[in-house]
């Protein structure tokens, strides 16, 4: 049965589409591709104790997309599942550079998800774009070399569904600076542009990550704080933090517990903190789940959970006249569901 978490409206910015696959997917993709599970029960796939950890388990599950088929079904059900947690609007992540290496073709993949999201946004309503994401793993000419072939996609009119690029993978080691040609290209053929920083280092590397390659978000930001003046700066210029403290917990471990988490404290500096899953399939998480949880660990009142899932609209890459749409429908559902609010707290 849901409650008001679930049914308020939200966005999803920090969202990887590899992490959205169900083990029963899993499972089914992995019969097909003729790959062998790395765990006895598929139930225990999705245990880890590091981001890198966590890594492994990613990689396996991301190689099991093999075929347009299996993107489009993965972007389908990642829809579909999030749909009834509240779900109106996705800027969802993929990162291609592992299939790409394999033998597999950036418009193949990009069209199994833009059919995957035709499909799901027919069924339930739900718009989705996608973000191109460059994997740290493979350096920066590769990022480059990726840019380069998403953009001639883009102008032959391939890939109207990715509308920006990002950066993910491990943070340790390297130096975001080599991605600095292929973030420029993307920026001049009007993609925009968002960067993973501050989930595993300090944050010298989100301040970094906008001065170098002028990235527009911050996927994580969890080490912001540490840098009053940075702070200052990014709340000031109303660049978004795409955050994900479930995620901070359960796949990092850079915090112990939900109430130690900084994402109030972000949000009380002045910063645009949205809220996200990150990688909700792997986590057992839903955006219901990461409201409830986080509504509970901070004692939030109904009108702070509404903040913060107004900010998520302010923080899309829409234009001007759909984010203006988009914030009076949820302007809208919210106000209807203020007889629902007594199940929250008087004040966080």
């Amino acid at each position: 049965m849901t409650d008001v978490y679930d049914r308020i409206p939200k966005v999803e910015l920090h969202c990887h589409l590899e992490g959205t696959i169900a083990p029963a997917t899993v499972s089914e993709l992995a019969a097909k591709n003729g790959q062998a599970l790395p765990v006895p029960r598929i139930e225990d796939l999705y245990e880890y104790d590091s981001l890198n950890g966590f890594l492994k388990v990613f990689w396996f599950v991301q190689a099991l997309l093999e075929t347009r088929g299996d993107w489009e079904r993965a972007a389908y059900e990642s829809v579909v599942h999030a749909a009834p947690y509240g779900l109106r609007y996705g800027e969802i992540f993929f990162t291609p550079a592992r299939h790409l290496d394999a033998g597999q073709d950036l418009e193949g993949i990009v069209e199994g998800i833009t059919r995957g999201f035709e499909a799901a946004e027919a069924e339930t309503g739900v718009r989705c774009m996608a973000i191109c994401d460059l994997d740290r793993a493979y350096g920066g000419a590769a990022g480059l070399e990726l840019v380069e072939r998403l953009v001639e996609l883009r102008r032959a009119g391939h890939a109207d569904r990715v509308i920006g690029i990002g950066l993910d993978s491990t943070e340790l080691g390297v130096d975001p600076r080599d991605y600095a040609p292929a973030y420029e290209l993307a920026r001049s053929a009007g993609l925009r542009c968002t960067a993973h920083a501050g989930e595993d280092t300090g944050p010298d590397n989100i301040a970094t990550a906008l001065e170098a390659l002028g990235a527009e978000r911050i996927d994580h930001g969890l080490s912001i704080l540490q840098d009053p003046e940075l702070t200052a700066r990014v709340a000031e210029d109303r660049v978004p933090l795409d955050v994900c403290p479930n995620s901070n917990v359960l796949i990092a471990n850079k915090v112990t517990a939900l109430a130690e988490h900084p994402y109030m404290r972000m949000r009380e500096a002045g910063l645009l903190a949205t809220l996200n899953t990150d990688d909700p399939a792997m986590t057992d998480l839903d955006l219901g789940k990461e409201y409830r949880s986080v509504a509970e660990a901070f004692d939030l009142s109904f009108e702070d959970v509404a903040a913060i899932a107004l900010d998520g609209v302010e923080a899309t890459w829409l234009d001007d006249d759909d984010k203006r749409r988009l914030r009076a429908d949820f302007e809208r559902d919210i106000e209807a569901l203020r007889p629902d609010a007594e199940v929250l707290p008087a004040g966080g």
